[in-house]
């Protein structure tokens, strides 16, 4: 059996707020897939099976919420699976749609989720519940302070500041100008970013994205369905997913085999991925990436392990506008990112949205010219789980 090419025909996500109370989950899901199908010129019927991009409930307060919205996105009868590997869950849920056509299991495949983190009094809490009960939730870390140990350790190691690190905040908020959708944005300096308190040394309030809630969905179809749908459908050419080992321990040290601060699962996974879409310089031959970055430093990380630059060379390129979106050699999240918008059950969609839709050429202001490839990214629980897709205007296999 001979394997197709799978496009994207529709895609939908909401403004992202705070808090949206104006809907529930399941209203905010089936407006994501309405707008979804409305993008492609698809009804209902033309959809064969859904993926549900649902992180943990904890946030809803509702147990499985995924079960309550299949009604809701007129899939009763059909195959409906839920995906979950926390920050990557968005991504991991194309991966599964991309996988389902590609076994030529269904034609066609709708991706639909929604966040409403707001809903929980203390987000942090519930996320601090990610770490090992036995040797890790103890000293205390949480997501914050995780990532904090990674900036000092990735600044010390190549000679960065703190001003270094506004600089990608700088950036990201002013692309987020653009972006109808994001969540923070503005036209910032490098002294404002300074000034935001310090929530854990190096990082301050503004390196560190928001709470964001809203919802978003893709449809994914085989070759037939979109020269059926679709003039100018972006296709999915290449993905890459891994995992690593649940204990951080395990990832540091002389004998780790992996490096939980440079984060070598972006290189292996964007490996995969490169190699199925046939990317052999992606300097040269992608245009746009859209890194999932809920943090400054991941943004530097995430580059250099991607293969755009060589380690410890990322934020120095940053300073000379070389991840600018309308004047650099590659344009680095230029939705704004995770940074400015992080719907955590759907961020990894809405990177795949972002990278697609500048490939289709509707991503309206935000649109970079001349987009030929772009590649989205996201992660997932203590950095255990990574995906990298890789976007084209043309077909994997002809």
């Amino acid at each position: 059996m001979s394997t197709q090419d799978v496009a994207v025909l529709g895609t939908y996500q909401s403004d992202f707020r705070t808090h949206d109370m104006s809907q529930t989950y399941v209203e905010q899901v089936q407006k994501a897939a309405i707008g979804a199908h409305r993008d492609a010129g698809m009804c209902v019927d033309d959809v064969d099976a859904a993926v549900i991009s649902l992180a943990p409930t904890f946030f809803l307060g509702v147990a499985d919420a995924d079960r309550w919205a299949i009604d809701n996105i007129v899939c009763a009868g059909k195959p409906v699976l839920r995906v979950h590997t926390g920050g990557a869950t968005g991504g991991s849920a194309v991966h599964i749609a991309y996988s389902l056509i590609q076994s030529r299991m269904a034609r066609s495949v709708l991706i639909v989720g929604a966040e409403r983190i707001a809903e929980t009094p203390d987000a942090q809490k519930v996320l601090n519940l990610i770490f090992d009960a036995f040797y890790e939730r103890d000293m205390p870390l949480s997501t914050n302070t995780l990532v904090a140990l990674r900036a000092c350790a990735y600044l010390h190691r190549h000679g960065f500041t703190q001003e270094d690190l506004a600089r990608v905040v700088v950036r990201a908020r002013r692309n987020a100008m653009k972006n109808p959708h994001a969540h923070l944005k503005g036209d910032i300096t490098v002294d404002d970013v300074m000034a935001s308190k310090m929530i854990a040394y190096p990082l301050k309030l503004f390196d560190i994205c928001p709470r964001s809630s809203g919802c978003a969905a893709m449809i994914l179809g085989n070759m037939d369905m979109a020269k059926r749908y679709r003039t100018n459908p972006a296709f999915v050419n290449g993905i890459g997913s891994l995992s690593d080992t649940y204990w951080m321990g395990d990832r540091t040290g002389p004998t780790a085999d992996t490096d939980l601060v440079e984060y070598d699962l972006i290189r292996m996974a964007a490996t995969t991925a490169y190699r199925r879409a046939g990317v052999t310089d992606p300097l040269k031959q992608i245009q746009v990436a859209e890194f999932y970055d809920p943090y400054s430093v991941n943004t530097p990380i995430s580059l250099e392990q991607a293969g755009f630059c060589s380690r410890g060379t990322a934020l120095r390129l940053e300073k000379d506008g070389y991840w600018d979106r309308d004047t650099g050699a590659v344009a680095v999240n230029p939705s704004g990112g995770t940074l400015c918008t992080n719907p955590i059950a759907i961020t990894g969609l809405v990177r795949c949205i972002d990278a697609a839709t500048q490939v289709m050429g509707t991503a309206g202001d935000m649109q970079v010219r001349n987009v030929r490839r772009a590649l989205a990214t996201a992660s997932g629980g203590t950095a255990q789980f990574y995906n990298c897709t890789v976007f084209g205007a043309e077909p994997t296999h002809g």
